[in-house]
């Protein structure tokens, strides 16, 4: 069985404490940690046990298809 590779889509939010990282595609995927840096490798891991854990349970995984654009307005 070969693997297939998909991309996801990781927000990075900043907070008092530090970082909060979440997967748009998959919003159950989400950490938290006090560097950007350790966030990014702790959404990393986050990701893989998800993976893992969806696949013992037979769960179909989120895959990336959604479409993103950047909205300009103005704020006074």
């Amino acid at each position: 069985m070969s693997d297939t590779i998909h991309n996801y889509t990781a927000r990075y939010v900043s907070l008092s404490k530090g970082y909060m990282g979440q997967l748009v595609e998959w919003p159950e995927v989400i950490t938290e940690a006090k560097t950007l840096e350790d966030c990014r490798a702790s959404l990393r891991d986050a990701l893989a046990e998800m993976i893992e854990a969806y696949k013992q349970l037979g769960k179909e995984i989120p895959l990336g298809t959604a479409v993103y654009e950047t909205i300009v307005a103005r704020v006074a």
